[in-house]
């Protein structure tokens, strides 16, 4: 019998394990596993893409204007490297910025006028690396836009605390507010300031109040690129450097006939001086803040207005004549008057000293120096050589394009 039951048992548990590889079978969902032989093969896994770099201004684009920006994106990936650069000999590596997935590459400041740039690009991602390059050329403006002058810009010149900057262009500009942004005025010793627009071509910069001496200001202007006008670019960048030295500044009292010559707050020079007779307005001495413009020796001094024969016409030569505005007002020599000054005013207009003072303040000047005069009824206008501070900085700051 113990047997029999063996024999039975047998069969029942060979039944078990086959059921359950049916049962196996049916919940694999009917894939055939390697090496199951089935016709049919094992289906693939999809691969993981590469980045795809894409480039603005497009491959080949011409005319591109220079304000427009240079934007590389990049789609699967992120961007590891963007350069743009202007082609030739010393060209310019555009600046940029990556945004925070560095998924997109923008542009910072104009493109150079009339120039050839490529791009290049590289991205990384989970497909791997990628990289993209790219040409195209900026447009040639029908007018472009240049410094003609700036003032002070004479190397190696020390100049005093009231001096502007002067800046002369050489096109009318129409985007007056573009191009001032382009104006850049630092000093190691900061203070507020502003431009202020002359007329279309001329635009000047002073503080608020006089410059700290001693210190160095340096003026940019960052104009390639820059959009001026109608179909007007500028396309040089200038720079300069001006070096402010002492503070100078002197003050005349017509009044008491006396200049005293001040450097850094303490009184260098006394001076005996005779200044306009104010028979008329002409021979008036101008009140107000002047500064010191150029010097002179010998100049030779004609009345304005007059020809030879004429009633009050004169013509003189002097020495050691320094300019403190556009209406013919010197400090200069005049020996001539040595027994006026410091009792009366004789001249006209100009003030008069000693000679061997006049020689001293002629050798100590610099442009930009301050002259303040007091005591006549006739102000010195502030457009009258550098008569500037004559203008309250509120009011002068109105002239800036950007409002100060």
């Amino acid at each position: 019998m113990r047997d029999f039951r063996q024999r039975l048992r047998a069969p029942l548990s060979v039944l078990a394990v086959v059921t359950a590889g049916l049962l196996t079978a049916s919940c694999s969902g009917g894939s055939p596993g390697p090496g199951s032989g089935s016709s049919g093969g094992g289906a693939s896994a999809t691969p993981t893409p590469l980045p795809v770099i894409q480039i603005s201004p497009a491959k080949g684009a011409s005319k591109v204007r220079p304000e427009k920006n240079v934007v590389v994106t990049a789609s699967n990936g992120e961007l590891e490297e963007v350069t743009v650069q202007a082609e030739g000999a010393g060209g310019k590596v555009l600046e940029g910025e990556f945004d925070a997935g560095r998924t997109k590459w923008v542009s910072k400041g104009p493109l150079k006028p009339a120039s050839d740039y490529t791009v290049s690009a590289r991205a990384t991602g989970e497909g791997g690396p990628a990289t993209a390059t790219s040409s195209f050329t900026t447009l040639k403006p029908a007018q472009e836009l240049r410094i003609a002058d700036i003032t002070p810009n004479v190397k190696g010149e020390t100049v005093g605390v009231g001096m502007p900057i002067m800046v002369r262009f050489t096109q009318p500009v129409a985007d007056k507010k573009t191009i001032e942004k382009a104006l850049r005025v630092t000093a190691q010793k900061p203070v507020q300031g502003a431009w202020r627009w002359i007329d279309d071509k001329f635009a000047i910069y002073r503080p608020a109040k006089f410059w700290p001496a001693h210190q160095k200001i340096r003026f940019t202007a960052e104009l390639e690129g820059v959009r001026a006008g109608k179909n007007m670019y500028g396309v040089k960048n200038y720079a300069t450097t001006m070096r402010v030295g002492a503070a100078w500044v002197s003050t005349v009292d017509t009044r008491t006939h006396q200049m005293v010559v001040r450097k850094d707050g303490k009184v260098v020079q006394k001076m005996a001086i005779s200044a306009g007779k104010a028979t008329t307005r002409e021979y008036t001495t101008t009140n107000g803040v002047h500064l010191t413009m150029e010097r002179g020796s010998p100049v030779t001094m004609i009345s304005p207005g007059k020809k030879e024969g004429d009633p009050g016409y004169y013509k003189e030569v002097v020495d050691h004549a320094v300019r403190i505005s556009n209406s013919g007002e010197y400090v200069h020599s005049a020996p001539w008057s040595v027994g006026s000054q410091g009792r009366a005013n004789v001249s006209h207009g100009c003030i008069n000293a000693r000679p061997d003072q006049a020689k001293w303040y002629y050798e100590n000047f610099h442009r930009g120096d301050v002259v303040k005069i007091v005591g006549t009824n006739r102000a010195l206008e502030w457009n009258n050589g550098w008569g500037y501070w004559q203008m309250s900085f509120k009011q002068w700051r109105k002239g800036s394009a950007l409002n100060g």
